[in-house]
């Protein structure tokens, strides 16, 4: 995807998540890792597996404590669309097509 083709502004926020998918023999696959950006329709995040493009995924970034009067969690719903170049460091770039703020779970 090429920098014309993203229609959200990308915020530069580091945060915790959890990415969770299903691999291709059914397996729950769940790994932890930071974002890297957010914006209204996608994140990048830097997690140590790469789940295949197109997989459907699901991001619970845990929001800072000081920002909100009660633990919240933003639960993200989305595809894969790209990893970075070889070289780098592992980062996922995908879709939100929904997703909703929650109570954190402890």
């Amino acid at each position: 995807m090429s920098e014309n083709q993203r229609s959200g502004i990308r915020i530069p926020v580091v945060l915790p998540v959890e990415v969770h998918w299903k691999s291709r023999g059914g397996r729950t696959r769940r790994v932890a890792g930071k974002t890297e950006n957010i914006s209204g329709n996608g994140l990048f995040t830097c997690i140590p597996v790469r789940p295949p493009c197109k997989t459907t995924v699901t991001v619970r970034v845990l929001l800072p404590e000081n920002i909100t009067p009660v633990p919240v969690e933003l639960l993200c719903n989305g595809r894969v669309i790209r990893w970075n170049r070889s070289g780098e460091a592992r980062g996922m770039g995908a879709t939100i097509d929904e997703y909703e703020f929650r109570p954190a779970r402890t």
